[in-house]
């Protein structure tokens, strides 16, 4: 099996700080981040226990190529991707919540919708749709940010109420998440791909709002296939899809939905291998290039360089 990089804990000269997310090590500095994707994979909001091998190449490599093709229209906090598994950039200060958005009824919403809510988020959904039906129109539906634990949703109006995010802010957060919702869907389309469902995060750097973290990955995002959507829509079948929700469904599968007691399974090797199979599969398609493995031969020792490179 392939190397993989679970984490990592690097010191170098001028860090002030190091944060551990659910997949990535974020150094920090005093003007700028180092982000490492490491291979981790989380699921439920926890990180499960095996890395996968490439993920984070597959990760920080879909989202340099979205941000970039993205920055004409919304700024981004990226100034260099000095390796496949390394994004530096401005330091922003975050916003508490992350900017979900749906085209379609698919994972989260569908589970609620089949609940009997018809209300998520605060946004009405109509009566007699169907898992994976397209929505009237893309809806946001925020979740809080939390620094540990489950995001929860949250509402606009709760939102504002709180104070997390002031209403001249939210308006542009809500206008960015829109524009690139549409640009992400259409680049998708370009690959023969549906853009489902996404996230995006925002930050403030003095007082310009900035796109952050990554974009438009199966991390944080969902495809379905075009080719066929509606056929299997029609004869209410599973759709063709290319994202985390397999990984999910799987520990779903096996008793665990990150409920408290739950254990989380065992992941065997062969299912370790293709989890990084369908990651490589989604980077081929939805990019258009091959993907190349980074090589093999102290793979850390490479990161840290890369990130000292551009101190």
């Amino acid at each position: 099996m392939s190397a993989a990089i679970k984490e990592t804990h690097f010191q170098f000269p001028g860090q002030i700080g190091f944060y551990k997310g659910k997949v990535r090590d974020v150094y920090i500095f005093e003007d700028k981040l180092a982000v490492v994707a490491s291979d981790r994979i989380s699921a439920f909001d926890v990180v499960l226990p095996r890395a996968i091998p490439h993920k984070g190449q597959v990760l920080n490599q879909i989202a340099a190529k979205f941000l970039q093709a993205t920055a004409a229209i919304v700024p981004n906090w990226v100034t260099s991707v000095p390796h496949p598994q390394v994004t530096v950039g401005k330091k922003c200060e975050p916003f508490k919540v992350e900017m979900v958005i749906r085209g379609y009824l698919a994972g989260h919403a569908a589970r609620e919708y089949k609940a009997g809510k018809r209300i998520l988020c605060g946004v009405a959904l109509p009566d007699g749709l169907r898992e994976n039906d397209k929505l009237p129109q893309p809806i946001i539906t925020p979740t809080t940010k939390a620094s540990e634990g489950h995001d929860e949703d949250i509402s606009k109006e709760e939102i504002l109420a709180k104070g997390i995010v002031s209403p001249e802010d939210y308006a542009v957060l809500e206008k960015y998440t829109h524009a690139l919702f549409e640009k992400g869907s259409q680049m998708a389309l370009e690959k023969g791909l549906i853009l489902v469902d996404t996230k995006y995060e925002f930050g403030k750097y003095g007082d310009e709002i900035l796109l952050i973290d990554e974009i438009h990955t199966p991390d944080s995002s969902r495809y379905f296939y075009a080719e066929g959507y509606e056929a299997l829509q029609e004869a209410g079948l599973p759709q063709k899809q290319l994202s985390k929700e397999f990984v999910r469904q799987w520990l779903i599968q096996n008793g665990f939905q990150g409920k408290e007691g739950q254990s989380v399974p065992n992941m065997p090797d062969d299912f370790v291998n293709q989890i990084s199979e369908r990651y490589i599969e989604l980077y081929e398609k939805i990019t258009g290039d091959k993907f190349v493995k980074s090589a093999n031969n102290d793979l850390e020792k490479s990161i840290e360089t890369a990130i000292l490179n551009q101190l």
